[in-house]
């Protein structure tokens, strides 16, 4: 009896911490998903991972060479790409994940290139932050880079 109360304590506790795991893969997916609403234009699924008041931003050096850190309203950026017309392809190829993961807090680093109707436009890095939320991990924070040299 006492071996069988251990078992079942043991399932218990196993089935629980497993339910609360947060894989590399499932972190991948939601960045992924993200850019498949991103390229396709549908703003609905790009929504389905972002966090109700997720920040945007770039960091990149203007025109005089002086570094910059701007921060975009995630609203406008929605509406853009719902507003982008059909023959107008964006794509932003995804170089590489690293990924970290720390209880309910991830991130994940992808560097990229930028290009726009197939022709190159610029490169960069992408430092995604993730949270649990109660309905599930969502994008709270998106900060890029941007740059138009030195993207071998």
């Amino acid at each position: 009896m006492k071996l069988l109360a251990i078992i079942l304590c043991f399932t218990t506790v196993t089935n629980i911490f497993s339910q609360e795991s947060f894989s590399e893969m499932e972190a991948k997916g939601i960045i992924d998903r993200f850019f498949e609403g991103f390229h396709e234009g549908d703003t609905l699924k790009m929504q389905s991972v972002m966090a109700e008041k997720m920040i945007m931003q770039t960091a990149f050096l203007d025109k005089s060479g002086m570094a910059k850190v701007t921060t975009e309203n995630t609203e406008d950026f929605i509406l853009a790409i719902a507003k982008r017309p059909e023959n107008a392809i964006w794509d932003e190829r995804l170089l590489s994940y690293k990924i970290e993961i720390d209880g309910n807090l991830a991130h994940v680093w992808t560097p990229y290139e930028f290009w726009l109707n197939g022709t190159f436009l610029h490169c960069g890095a992408n430092s995604f932050t993730l949270a649990k939320f109660n309905d599930g991990w969502k994008i709270v924070h998106l900060i890029d880079s941007r740059r138009k040299e030195d993207c071998n």
